[in-house]
């Protein structure tokens, strides 16, 4: 599947003599299996950008279309149901439902799915265990660190398999071991399933990490580079 983007824009204050651009039309292909950052400073519009292609939010113009899907023209419950199963989400404050234990909440997206309760509990127990959370399965947000919640958050987006991973400023509360962990785990699921990861950030050791860099400023793509990963951990473009 390939996300591509075809003179999007978004505009707020449209109609008054200073309007915003976040995203000034912009043209973007993202195809399925790459590992993304865009980066820019605060207020560039990474964020109105992976809402955007993620479907949370709606452009003034152009299209978003997955696989020639364009979701923009989906009716509101068809855009919800095609998010829902094709596109996981990782939010800077992690999101989590405050009253739901960890594997509660990674099970929840599998249940409006219409999954089983076993197979919700089968696969938010392995999903968890494998973002190294096996001991903290039944304890609710507030009883877990910073680092912790953002893995149950990892786990809860990966959920219901789907084919790209919006991750808004992922490590934005994390301390640097929590990162390399964090970054460890999505890479690996990159690698083995093929899930894409699309980041907004402005975080280098996030930046280090990723197989493409987009940079962007005032709502403009500026630069697109391919970068090659080294075993060593070094990047060269």
């Amino acid at each position: 599947m390939t996300i591509k983007i075809t003179q999007l824009c978004k505009t707020y204050n449209q109609d008054t003599d200073f309007p915003v651009h976040a995203v000034d039309h912009l043209d973007l292909e993202i195809a399925q299996g790459e590992f993304v950052a865009v980066m820019g400073p605060s207020g560039s519009g990474k964020t109105t950008l992976l809402n955007m292609l993620g479907g949370i939010d709606s452009p003034t113009s152009g299209k978003v279309c997955i696989d020639d899907k364009n979701i923009i023209e989906l009716q509101e419950k068809d855009r919800i149901a095609y998010r829902r199963d094709n596109i996981g989400f990782i939010f800077q404050d992690y999101s989590l439902l405050p009253v739901l234990t960890a594997l509660e909440n990674v099970e929840f997206v599998m249940q409006l799915q219409g999954h089983s309760e076993a197979e919700c509990r089968q696969r938010a127990t392995d999903l968890l265990i494998k973002v190294g959370l096996a001991d903290h399965l039944h304890k609710v947000p507030a009883k877990l660190s910073g680092g912790q919640q953002q893995r149950v958050a990892v786990a809860r987006a990966l959920a219901p398999s789907p084919k790209f991973v919006m991750a808004d400023e992922p490590t934005a509360n994390l301390d640097a071991k929590s990162t390399a962990e964090l970054l460890d785990i999505m890479q690996q699921l990159n690698e083995q399933e093929g899930t894409t990861f699309i980041f907004s950030t402005h975080d280098p050791r996030v930046i280090g990490r990723a197989k493409r860099v987009i940079v962007f400023e005032d709502g403009k793509k500026t630069d697109d580079k391919q970068i090659e990963q080294k075993h060593s951990g070094e990047i060269k473009q």
